[in-house]
């Protein structure tokens, strides 16, 4: 009986074919992202309104949550075939989950962390709970129920931490910590042991493309906030000043990925090698990491844009310099991780950015200078990525 609701509900059949090792993306991985366009910008607003270092702290915690159920789902998706009926009733399911974890995000630390917190842990328990169904009898199925373990813990400080007002960062804080530890200790459990690295088979390429998507969609959102503050404001030339130089950085940006950094990514995977470690480190970790920049300068960007001529106060002077030092760490964890080495311009690039910051903090200079600051130090650094040796 139960053996025939699993083959009905998890058939073996919605596995992914994979002919000469491709997995193309599927439209509806795409579809299913278009939620992560609502999430981004619920994150980027909660950090304008939030500009402490408890709110700092917050919006972290909130953006590794909401990158975890992207992530995790991008992978189900390398092994699972969301073109399949089954496929597509999961993918919706998930879908309506993260959705209500976006709606959740403006409230998660009062109101609404209910709601965002059975939305994740609901997310990641059916995720999980599934994939051991549709490999069942299969090594993969032993992973991913290891997996499961290890969410259900996670879970319960997830709850604690809704259920515990007064110390709701600090267990949430532990709760992320066991999702983005559990990986590393191969979803360890006792008498049962660890998951092998080589047991979980992986189409990198699929992946990485997956990734690239998701950082789009990041740009995205200083996109959004840049038209979205220039529709309200007046078109004076300090405004238009500055929605040109934020537009600058957001080219840089993505100049550094596109050109630079993706292509040693494809050479990475293509070479072969343990594509699972790779992405592991290159992906699930360096790409969230190079996401949450791109978030932070988006709020940088509407700052200045906002405040043009003004002195830039001490919170706009640190998202500004933090946003693009943000990026540079998880691309730098990106280069280690494919190419064994990290581009030298990233280290002066950083020292840049935080002379930058000090200037303008020390000098009082308005937001133009702090905007005109930052674009010159990140096109300083397309120069010199393109002078780095290529994979």
């Amino acid at each position: 009986m139960l053996s025939s609701l699993l083959t009905r509900l998890a058939p073996a059949e919605a596995l992914r074919t994979r002919a000469g090792g491709h997995v193309r993306v599927t439209n509806l991985e795409l579809f299913f992202d278009l939620v992560y366009v609502f999430s981004i910008i619920q994150l980027s607003h909660f950090l304008l309104e939030h500009q402490t270092w408890t709110g700092a702290l917050q919006a972290a915690t909130i953006f590794a949550a909401v990158w975890w159920a992207w992530n995790y789902t991008a992978w189900a998706t390398n092994w699972i075939d969301p073109d399949h009926t089954a496929g597509r009733f999961l993918m919706i399911a998930l879908m309506g989950c993260a959705i209500l974890m976006a709606i959740a995000i403006p409230h998660a630390f009062d109101g609404r962390a209910g709601l965002f917190v059975g939305a994740y842990v609901i997310m990641a328990l059916v995720r999980a709970g599934y994939m051991a169904a549709i490999f069942r009898g299969q090594q993969m199925g032993k992973n991913y129920a290891q997996l499961s373990a290890w969410s259900a813990l996670s879970g319960l400080f997830w709850v604690a931490g809704a259920l515990v007002p007064a110390l709701r960062l600090e267990l949430w804080i532990v709760a992320m910590l066991i999702d983005y530890g559990a990986p590393y200790v191969g979803f360890w459990l006792p008498r049962v042991g660890a998951t092998p690295m080589e047991s979980w088979p992986l189409a990198g390429l699929h992946l990485l493309e997956r990734n690239q998507q998701v950082f789009i969609i990041s740009l995205g959102e200083s996109i959004l906030l840049l038209g979205g503050t220039l529709v309200g404001a007046a078109l004076l030339g300090s405004t238009l000043l500055a929605a040109a130089l934020g537009f600058g950085i957001i080219v840089t940006l993505w100049w550094l990925y596109f050109v630079h950094t993706t292509n040693t990514g494809e050479h990475a995977f293509e070479r072969g090698g343990d594509h699972t470690k790779l992405a592991r480190s290159g992906l699930a970790y360096a790409h969230g990491i190079m996401v949450a920049g791109a978030i932070v300068v988006a709020v940088a960007i509407e700052e200045i844009i906002a405040h043009p001529s003004d002195p830039a106060h001490l919170p706009t002077i640190l998202v500004a310099v933090f946003g693009p030092a943000i990026y540079l760490a998880g691309s730098a964890l990106f280069y280690r991780t494919m190419a064994e080495r990290i581009p030298l311009a990233y280290l002066g690039g950083l020292a840049a950015l935080i002379i930058v910051g000090w200037v303008v903090h020390t000098s009082h200079a308005s937001g133009l200078v702090l905007g005109a600051g930052v674009l010159a130090v990140m096109i300083g650094l397309t120069i010199m990525a393109a002078r780095e040796p290529r994979p």
